[in-house]
């Protein structure tokens, strides 16, 4: 089978052995698959990942239980061990074994195959398109906030970056009726959320110095933490969204003078992204451009410059 692999070096476009069926898992036809940003910082050297790249996907079930054969499906990316100390307390999303898809020790989805746990697989209803379908993952990531704290529209919320996640969890504060402000450096991507929210420019940052109650890094740039603290206010929240390789430093002084509460958040619940997507929220708007498997030096390019969404219709090539 066709698959885009990562050397540590360079992303190629081989012919690779398909996946061996095994009990417990399923294998899954891969029909969409999304470029992440988390995509591009592995190319970049995070997690010194090797492999088949991709952690996006909607695809069909080709073998497997009986009761997921035939169906389209979206899968989770953590593959925790169960048996370390850490899943054995519930917290198996954060396993100290933890295989990721895509991302850490297990292959990914750019590929006309994948396998994965049955565990990990959610049926995506009739009424989901496959173009909506294939943001269920980072929608999930999205909605991810929402159970990790209590957030009204009577709170000062700002979202700060208009790329792609940023864009995804400013319209799941939308959905879920939470006035926000968003932050971005490009005005057509403004004028796409202001179809929804409320936006600022970046460069208008300075006029809110400690004014917001929470705030939402999804910059995808070292530089959003720094912003994230200069905006939240004195006992006030941040969330990190954001996943890069590069380190930054930080003045833990200020975070611990103004006692502000920095919160991590990462995947997130699935059923919720489904269910919101069932109840017509729309996700298409966010993609830019799709491309087939084969094109995808021109289909990375793009991603790599800032552009929304990019699709691999893997599907097609086969």
């Amino acid at each position: 089978m066709k698959a885009l692999v990562f050397d540590g070096k360079e992303l190629k476009l081989l012919n690779v052995e398909k996946p061996k069926f095994k009990e417990g898992h399923a294998l899954v036809k891969v029909v969409l698959a999304g470029i992440c940003n988390t995509d591009l910082e592995v190319l970049n050297g995070y997690m010194n990942f090797t492999g088949v790249l991709g952690h996006e996907f909607v695809g069909t079930v080709e073998q497997g239980p009986e009761n997921l054969v035939g169906k389209r499906v979206a899968g989770e990316i953590n593959i925790p061990c169960g048996q370390c100390d850490l899943c054995i307390q519930g917290l198996d999303r954060h396993c100290r074994n933890m295989r990721v898809v895509g991302i850490k020790n297990y292959d990914g989805v750019f590929a006309e195959y994948a396998i994965l746990p049955v565990k990990n697989l959610h049926i995506v209803p009739e009424k989901i398109e496959n173009q909506r379908a294939v943001f269920i993952e980072p929608l999930a990531a999205a909605f991810r906030i929402l159970e990790q704290i209590d957030i009204s529209s009577s709170q000062r919320i700002a979202v700060l970056g208009d790329g792609k996640l940023g864009l995804l969890v400013s319209k799941v504060l939308s959905f879920s009726r939470i006035d926000h402000l968003l932050f971005g450096k490009h005005e057509e991507k403004l004028s796409l959320a202001r179809n929804w929210t409320s936006t600022e420019l970046s460069s208008n940052l300075a006029k809110y110095d400690r004014y917001f109650d929470v705030v939402i890094d999804a910059t995808g740039r070292k530089s959003g933490i720094e912003q994230a603290l200069f905006l939240v206010k004195p006992e006030g929240t941040v969330f990190l969204k954001t996943t890069i390789a590069e380190k930054i430093q930080l003045d833990l002084s200020l975070i611990a003078v103004n006692e502000i509460k920095i919160i991590g958040s990462r995947c997130g619940p699935f059923p919720k992204a489904i269910s919101a997507l069932e109840d017509g929220l729309e996700v298409r708007d966010l993609i830019y451009g799709t491309f087939e498997l084969s094109d995808y030096r021109e289909a990375f390019n793009m991603a790599c410059k800032g552009s929304l969404k990019i699709i691999l219709d893997i599907g097609r090539d086969l």
